[in-house]
């Protein structure tokens, strides 16, 4: 395990870069995010550990990055003053583009995948808004009427995006469609429903909503995602039978999970990260043999998925989590207000017996 002390600033997001193995960026804010200065740390895994390669100073909080699609160079940073930077990391101090629409804090950053020349942001303005770096504005604003913590567009279609909100509801929206009245939205899902009952057996209880702070795209799987919040459980759902309610429902989280992220190498495997001080592995029984032999299963749980693994080494809220795309499978990096960076290998903390990479 490797660890980087972000020294004065508390971790909110990590995300390697999509180019580089040995590259990661850590948007973090002073005085856990609450009042003061942002910084946007780029570190580089070198021989002799994490080192810092570069560092961005903002005036304020910083909640989450990504880096471009379409330049190896570049990266976004939200910030909780409403604005987006976008950041050369070859070049000095000062962003390269900023843009300042949302009325509020912008929580979530996210490039598209497929159409790499676009971009989203979502805010606790209750707006979603489409950007093209090269343009002064944003070219579409999609309402959620709630604060949106989250928004992805899907990795299987450059049209189609999604978003969790602070009313317990997930929206996807189609691009291709007439804004009209819908503002492009064409599903919109309450996260909080009960599963539909399996035959022969009684109906599963529901929950009160509560607020969804994350979601993910399944890699593989075109329509599954997963959502997670306040409320300490990750679900999945296929966005293709919105009707279904969730295919999984996986309980274990002590306190809110604040980051989660599908596995780039395996359909079925995810990671969470959550202000109990915990990142979790899970699988989500989509998998033939998912279930060991030997194990029993969680009561609470539905759709025979099951926690593989945890992460204790943190000290506080963990905030950020995020999987390496290139070498051998199962590394992960995570943040947190700890301040630390810790990169270590998701490998070492399942459980024995558990062969999945």
């Amino acid at each position: 395990m490797l660890e980087f002390r972000t020294q004065g600033f508390n971790g909110y997001s990590v995300k390697y870069s999509p180019f580089f193995d040995s590259r990661i960026a850590v948007a973090s804010a002073a005085n856990f995010g609450l009042v003061g200065n942002g910084r946007l740390y780029i570190l580089g895994l070198t021989p002799n550990g994490i080192v810092a390669e570069k560092w961005f100073d903002t005036q304020d909080c910083l909640y989450d990055t990504t880096w471009s699609e379409a330049h190896e160079n570049q990266i976004l940073a939200a910030s909780g003053d409403g604005s987006i930077k976008l950041y050369d990391i070859s070049l000095d101090q000062f962003p390269i583009q900023s843009w300042s629409e949302h009325a509020r804090e912008v929580f979530s950053v996210h490039w598209n995948l497929i159409a790499k020349d676009t971009f989203l942001s979502s805010s606790w303005d209750g707006t979603v808004k489409i950007w093209r770096p090269e343009l002064p504005n944003s070219v579409t604003t999609l309402p959620t009427h709630s604060c949106t913590y989250s928004a992805q567009f899907s990795p299987h279609s450059p049209s189609v995006l999604s978003a969790v909100s602070s009313d317990s509801h997930l929206r996807i929206f189609d691009l291709r469609t007439p804004a009209s009245a819908s503002n492009h939205l064409t599903l919109k899902i309450p996260i909080h429903a009960p599963p539909r009952p399996k035959m022969g057996q009684p109906s599963p209880m529901g929950v009160p909503p509560s607020e969804a702070l994350t979601h993910d795209w399944n890699k593989y799987r075109d329509g599954i995602i997963a959502t997670a919040g306040v409320d300490r459980t990750v679900r999945t759902f296929d966005v293709r039978a919105p009707g279904a309610g969730p295919m999984a429902v996986l309980p274990g989280h002590e306190y809110a999970v604040r980051k989660l992220t599908w596995s780039p190498h395996l359909s079925d495997v995810l990671l969470s990260a959550s202000y109990d001080m915990t990142c979790r592995v899970w699988t989500d029984g989509s998998a033939i043999g998912a279930q060991g032999p030997n194990e029993t299963p969680d009561p609470m749980a539905y759709g025979g998925g099951r926690e593989m693994g945890r992460l204790n080494r943190h000290t506080e809220f963990v905030t950020g989590v995020d999987w390496c795309l290139f070498g051998a499978e199962g590394w992960a990096a995570s943040c947190g207000w700890d301040e630390r960076l810790l990169v270590w290998d998701v490998r070492q903390i399942m459980a024995p017996g558990v062969q999945k990479f």
